[in-house]
């Protein structure tokens, strides 16, 4: 008896996300979507994950305008989307009320097939948005953050899986997100969930070793429903396996998959095309690489360490993280690597290998999660660490989201005029300081997106520092780029790290440093020299100014809090003191080295 195997291609979500962050524009997704919509694919996946946020960040583009033309632009194929269960698009958790609205508006506006996944697997925090789903009349997808130690068993997967099936999802997905899959593993679990649950069993394994290709067909031959596949010209590496290579692969078998290999080709042909024009947010990181299989670290991941890492002047310490990496997980109990844990335990790497010291800085991240505020964790956590980050504060077992009060009538009141629709309101609750600059600028008329430079372009002299504006605009043969001096770092044998943005990616530039530069930055702030200057060991930007001029602190008090790679720290007091000056404010972005509060002891 034939069975053809079902499949969802990710290129227009997981696959520019995976291996071009996420960049890729509506304007050259439309083109191709009547092809896309005559193959005959069980389902696109097309919003969530991060695009919701790449949208507003980067591209000033209303996220949600983008599912309604595309869901206009694709009559005849089930769209789907990644949530998160309840922190939805975002890296908190939400209110119940939020996630039905949140749920119910994106089933209105063309979401078929909601995949719902919680980073550390604990099923509480996904039962809000199933119910959701169901009550709009839509998919429910359950979702296994794959992922690998001593607790993470087949058995465990089976029982997360049987949960979900009790709560009425009507598929369950295996979300290999970091490529940690192999082959005769994925065949056992396929086998164990088969046996277990009457349900379409859908795998989603990414091609960061290499092995995910092989992982799909033993899945396929233990009875697996669906695999999710890209197009080649967004497929491997980071990405998935190329949907043309399985189709061929499957052709003439009973698990002929019965698609059009020669549309498919004409698809990834204006792929090919458009991608080119991204080439700027190519990155090596985003390679086949067998480490995964050591360091755990899904390719996301690794781009945005190596990002965070290349602004300080540290890349050449990535391997340090790398290795810090599961030694963290570990500590916090084996959380799956998948957003936002992946985004905490990844931080909180960086910062160990940094300060020279484990946990000198603890990100309030690490700490929420270490009093339970993402959910059970699925080992015990290091007592040691625990202790330390919280001390005697209470942690709570129950379910997250049950101590979050309404919140739905707050942000309606808080975006106040605005929001010209509930969408904008969900758009605002999702990235409060960023969904707001978005709205404002929208209703402005001032969006503006990031400039694609073209693949080939002429050097340009750069204004000098010192006295000049830190943010202009250089104009290359007819090409306008906005450029914004960010910060300088420490000098070092000769040479001045100078931190940049140009149309909004972060660069580096390493100049000999000249005398006049030595003491003072493109801030305006000069280099912390003596005891009581407060200093950040990573560049960001501030949260809060927690002191006054004037202040008594002492030693260890929390005077700044920053933000790095979507996470939040503390920055505490060096010494005992009277606060006598403080050169940062809200929303400043500041860089290691420079004195962003002065104590006098």
């Amino acid at each position: 008896m034939s069975k053809p195997v079902q499949i969802t291609d990710v290129v227009l979500r997981d696959g520019h996300q995976s291996l071009i962050a996420t960049r890729l524009r509506t304007e050259d997704m439309l083109p191709i979507c009547d092809k896309l919509d005559q193959v005959g694919f069980w389902s696109l996946e097309v919003w969530g994950g991060a695009t919701f946020d790449a949208c507003v960040r980067f591209l000033k583009e209303d996220p949600w305008e983008r599912l309604r033309q595309l869901r206009a632009a694709l009559p005849n194929t089930r769209l789907q989307m990644l949530l998160r269960g309840q922190n939805l698009l975002g890296y908190r958790h939400y209110a119940d009320d939020v996630v039905e609205a949140f749920v119910a508006k994106s089933a209105e506006n063309g979401i078929d097939v909601f995949r719902v996944f919680d980073a550390m697997n604990d099923v509480r925090n996904v039962e809000t948005a199933i119910k959701a789903v169901k009550k709009s009349g839509k998919h429910a997808q359950g979702t296994l953050c794959y992922t690998t130690s001593p607790v993470h068993t087949v058995e465990a997967f089976v029982e997360q899986a049987k949960a979900m099936a009790a709560m009425g999802c009507d598929s369950i997905a295996i979300k290999d997100m970091a490529g940690l899959l192999t082959p005769y593993a994925t065949g056992e679990l396929i086998k164990a969930l088969k046996a277990e649950l009457d349900l379409p069993i859908f795998l989603h394994s990414h091609s960061t070793s290499g092995l995910a290709p092989l992982c799909q067909l033993k899945a396929i031959e233990n009875g697996v429903d669906h695999i999710d596949t890209a197009i080649s010209a967004f497929a491997s590496g980071t990405s998935h396996p190329a949907t043309e290579s399985m189709v061929a692969a499957l052709k003439g078998t009973e698990y002929d998959t019965g698609l059009d290999l020669e549309l498919l080709n004409e698809i990834a042909r204006h792929f090919w095309a458009v991608r080119k024009k991204y080439h700027q947010f190519e990155s090596e990181f985003t390679r086949e690489d067998v480490s995964v299989q050591i360091n755990q670290v899904p390719g996301g991941m690794m781009s945005n360490l190596a990002n965070q890492l290349k602004e300080q002047g540290a890349l050449n310490r990535i391997d340090e993280v790398f290795a810090e990496i599961p030694k963290v997980r570990k500590d916090l109990g084996y959380p799956p690597l998948v957003t936002p844990t992946s985004q905490i335990v990844g931080t909180q790497a960086v910062m160990n290998v940094l300060a020279g010291a484990r946990y000198k800085t603890i990100t309030n991240e690490v700490k929420r999660y270490l009093m339970g505020h993402y959910g059970k964790a699925p080992a015990a956590v290091d007592d040691e660490l625990r202790r330390k980050a919280v001390g005697s504060e209470d942690v709570i077992d129950v379910r997250p989201a049950d101590l979050l009060p309404a919140e739905l009538d707050k942000l309606r009141t808080d975006i106040g005029e605005l929001a010209k629709s509930e969408e904008d309101v969900l758009t605002y609750a999702m990235f409060p300081d960023l969904g707001k600059t978005f709205l404002e600028q929208r209703a402005a008329g001032t969006l503006e997106p990031e400039v694609l430079l073209p693949i080939e372009q002429a050097g340009g002299q750069a204004a000098a520092v010192g006295g000049t504006p830190t943010e202009f605009v250089v104009d290359v043969h007819g090409e306008s780029y906005q450029v914004e001096i960010t910060g300088v770092g420490v000098k070092g044998k000769g040479k001045r790290h100078f931190y940049m943005t140009l149309d909004g990616v972060p660069q580096e530039v390493v100049f000999e440093a000249l005398n006049e530069y030595q003491a003072e930055g493109a801030s305006g702030r000069k280099q912390a020299s003596q005891p009581g200057h407060v200093t950040t060991g990573m560049p960001g930007n501030i949260v809060e100014v927690l002191v006054a001029v004037g202040d008594e602190i002492k030693a260890g008090q929390p005077v700044l809090v920053t933000e790095a790679m979507k996470m939040e720290a503390e920055v505490q007091a060096t010494i005992d003191g009277k606060v006598v000056a403080i050169h940062v404010a809200k929303g400043d972005r500041v860089t290691p080295g420079e004195v962003l509060v002065e104590i006098e002891g």
